[in-house]
């Protein structure tokens, strides 16, 4: 009996053995990469660079160079990832445009053609959901403009340029005039927004799907001296989160998806004034928003830091969840894979690029070891196409 017993045992620890060894290699087949594309900014910087990030591990690929422009200051995909565009300062002659390029099946990039700003440089850019045309926000030259996208995806002489008007005058030395610094787009396509730092405003305008133009709208008003830098809505639409750059805190404001206006609501910190007056100077950079609508993730330069955040769904209160440090320097840029379960943070003056694994019922961070990539001074992160892993 106990011989048989004994064969019996083998024969079933086997089976379990090569169950889980086809479980583990099934697993793998079935393992996506994710094209992830960095916009740098500074002397050692080359443009664009490109890495793979592996869904299933969350390691990163060494990132290579991806096109060499001067100052890639913000980078974005189109809504259908065939292409990415960038807000940047190219070479000869040293002026600012978009630049335009066609995302080829291995990742890399082929630069379809490049068209002057006509003002500074810009600090934004977001393509419509329609693909027909973007928007760019320019801190520098006060102003939003606005470019059509032409077929194969080059992208247009600019057709509309807003100036913005005034400042707060709150903070002296940044609130001395308007300084557009993000752009983007309600859920339902029918309006543009563009926080202002220099206003503590966001400035609403109204789009024109027909034609693809904008037209002012009008504007939300953010907390005095906030210095309001880049914002997103809640999944349900309900709610727009906005990012405070000065006093590094969350405003979240109701919305009218009608009317398409905004109304303050609540004002949370990211970070103590305890933590802020130890720290010295420290800056709010990025704000994100989870998938499943339950969590919002800023970024704190400085402190070098993410603050997480629970989102109540009825409310849009904000209540801190906790505050992670990114493991580099200067977290210019923060970003969220398309599933919510990665994050990246870039270490602006660290020249590294960190990956967090996000729990997705906590919302808690957890630094994945041995993620750590370089790039050269890393100021943005843009995702592209999801392929099967080799």
């Amino acid at each position: 009996m106990n011989v048989i017993y004994t064969s019996s045992v083998r024969a079933i620890a086997t089976q379990i053995t090569l169950m889980s060894l086809c479980l583990f290699a099934c697993s793998h087949l079935h393992a996506e990469t994710i094209d992830v594309y960095f916009g740098s900014a500074g002397k050692n910087s080359e443009g664009i660079y490109h890495s793979t990030l592996n869904t299933d591990t969350g390691k990163l690929s060494k990132a290579t160079q991806a096109h060499d422009i001067t100052a890639a200051k913000f980078i974005t995909t189109s809504p259908d990832n065939q292409y990415l565009y960038a807000v940047a300062t190219q070479k000869a002659p040293d002026e600012p445009v978009v630049a335009a390029y066609k995302i080829e099946k291995n990742g890399e990039l082929a630069l379809l053609n490049k068209t002057p700003v006509g003002d500074s440089s810009g600090t934004h850019i977001s393509v419509h959901p329609n693909n027909r045309f973007l928007i760019t926000a320019q801190y520098g030259g006060n102003s939003v403009a606005l470019f059509p996208i032409e077929e194969e995806g080059r992208v247009g002489e600019r057709a509309q340029l807003f100036e913005h008007k005034g400042g707060s005058g709150v903070v002296p030395s940044r609130q001395q005039k308007p300084h557009p610094h993000w752009v983007g787009f309600s859920p339902d396509e029918r309006f543009a927004f563009a926080p202002d730092l220099g206003k503590d405003e966001i400035v609403i305008y109204k789009v024109n799907r027909k034609k693809n133009t904008l037209k002012k709208h009008g504007a939300a008003q953010a907390i005095a001296g906030g210095g309001p830098r880049h914002m997103r809505f809640s999944v349900d639409g309900k709610f727009i989160y906005l990012l405070n750059e000065l006093t590094l805190s969350v405003t979240t404001f109701a919305y009218d998806a009608k009317k398409g206006k905004a109304s303050p609501l609540t004002t949370v910190a990211t970070l103590s004034e305890a933590t802020k007056a130890k720290e010295g100077f420290n800056s709010a950079s990025e704000i994100l928003v989870h998938p499943n609508g339950k969590f919002v993730f800023t970024g704190n330069r400085g402190h070098d830091s993410i603050s997480a955040f629970r989102a109540n769904p009825e409310t849009g209160e904000l209540a801190l969840i906790e505050v992670e440090a990114i493991r580099g320097s200067w977290p210019r840029s923060i970003s969220m894979d398309p599933s919510g379960r990665w994050l990246l943070a870039a270490g602006a003056r660290s020249n590294t690029i960190s990956v967090f694994g996000i729990n997705q019922e906590t919302g808690e961070l957890t630094f994945q070891t041995g993620g750590v990539i370089n790039v050269p001074e890393p100021i943005t992160i843009a995702f592209g196409r999801t392929q099967k892993a080799e």
